[in-house]
């Protein structure tokens, strides 16, 4: 992180908004608003009076996947985070330990030819690292009962497991991937934002794209009257332990034509394009040229997207709070720059904002001149 923040341990959110008390919505949760080193407070059901008519949200739709399963590497436990599926079938996967409390902490990955036993008689064998940087993320090939061995070391295998399969693997045995900071395990469905849809080849995230997880279909209805669009984009997420202090790794996205024009659009006029997420500014930023146009483009990105680097389309940015040492801090300070990510976090932690994916949220705007027309209190 830019600053020598601390992130207190209950700050955590532990259980999603609606959990919190009778009566409560996603929605429930606040909103810290940064406008340059400007800083304000609000309740997320605030939103529709912080945008006005023309700008433009890009929302994610990668649907979440029940990403861990246990399993066994000889005696011992372990559970098996899946994460990525490259193009030769093989799946970025990370294996931690169980922690006796229902979730798991860091183990090392690895060897190559580490055969890890799942539910139903399925084997993974773990290849090679993910990045020969970190011992944490593996390739892995995964092979259904009775079929041919995978081979270790690389070698190309006989009969892979085909896709369906892991998918169908996760869908029978999976629960999405928790972290100690929670209280107890969440249904599938409070993982899924309001956005998701479902792949046509069933692929989806690891881990949900959590800064849609305040909207509701209510919030929408009142953001669509009051002039705001919505541009769907997809990235598929992989996972991002806790532990790891690492660039992100390459992943799928996809930008369709339609929301490529609604984007150029809103910047042709006067309306700001805020991106829903970091998954969204990866994905809309791997889309759009040297130019600032976007274009229709869908594959693998492995954009880093840096202060040094900079945004060319996006405007804003609507976001959870991150750990100190995220790296995507980096992607805020290249929307808003270190003065205001500073500013903003220095607020929400005397503000006592709740930090992770059931938390609150950081809206983060340009900074402007107070405008009538634009000013929030015309939603009074």
């Amino acid at each position: 992180m830019t600053t020598a923040l601390r992130v207190p341990e209950e700050l955590s959110a532990r259980v999603p908004a609606e959990q919190r008390g009778k009566g409560l919505d996603r929605d429930a949760v606040r909103l810290l608003v940064s406008r340059g080193t400007e800083v304000s407070h609000h309740g997320f059901a605030e939103l529709p009076c912080l945008l006005r008519a023309g700008d433009l949200l890009i929302v994610n739709t990668s649907s979440t996947l029940a990403a861990a399963v246990d399993g066994r590497i000889g005696h011992a436990r372990v559970v098996v985070h899946f994460s990525t599926r490259g193009d030769d079938g093989r799946w970025a996967v990370e294996v931690r330990d169980p922690d006796g409390r229902g979730t798991t902490r860091a183990r090392a990955g690895g060897p190559a030819g580490t055969e890890v036993r799942l539910p139903g008689g399925v084997r993974l064998v773990l290849e090679e690292s993910l990045t020969g940087r970190s011992p944490r993320l593996w390739w892995g090939r995964v092979s259904e009962p009775g079929g041919h061995a995978p081979e270790p070391e690389g070698r190309a295998p006989e009969g892979p497991m085909p896709e369906a399969d892991v998918l169908g693997l996760l869908g029978r045995h999976g629960r999405p991937i928790r972290y100690s900071y929670t209280d107890r395990d969440q249904p599938l469905s409070a993982y899924q934002t309001v956005f998701a849809l479902p792949a046509a080849d069933g692929a989806g995230s690891a881990e949900m794209p959590s800064a849609a997880r305040p909207f509701t279909a209510r919030l929408v209805a009142a953001l669509v009257s009051r002039g705001v669009q919505f541009a769907p984009v997809t990235l598929h997420t992989g996972v991002a332990s806790a532990e790891a202090h690492e660039p992100p790794y390459p992943e799928r996205f996809a930008v369709p034509e339609a929301s490529a024009r609604l984007i150029n659009a809103a910047r042709a006029g006067d309306g700001r394009v805020v991106a829903v997420g970091t998954t969204a500014v990866r994905a809309v930023e791997s889309a759009t040229g040297a130019d600032g146009v976007v274009r229709a483009s869908e594959g693998w990105t492995d954009l880093v997207v840096t202060p040094e680097r900079g945004v060319r389309v996006v405007d804003g940015l609507l976001t959870g709070l991150h750990e100190p040492e995220a790296s995507h801090l980096l992607m805020l300070e290249a929307v808003a720059g270190r003065a205001a990510i500073d500013r903003g976090y220095e607020a929400a932690l005397r503000g006592r904002y709740l930090w992770h994916e059931f938390g609150d949220v950081h809206l983060i705007l340009p900074e402007e001149a107070p405008h009538t027309e634009h000013c929030a209190s015309n939603c009074r």
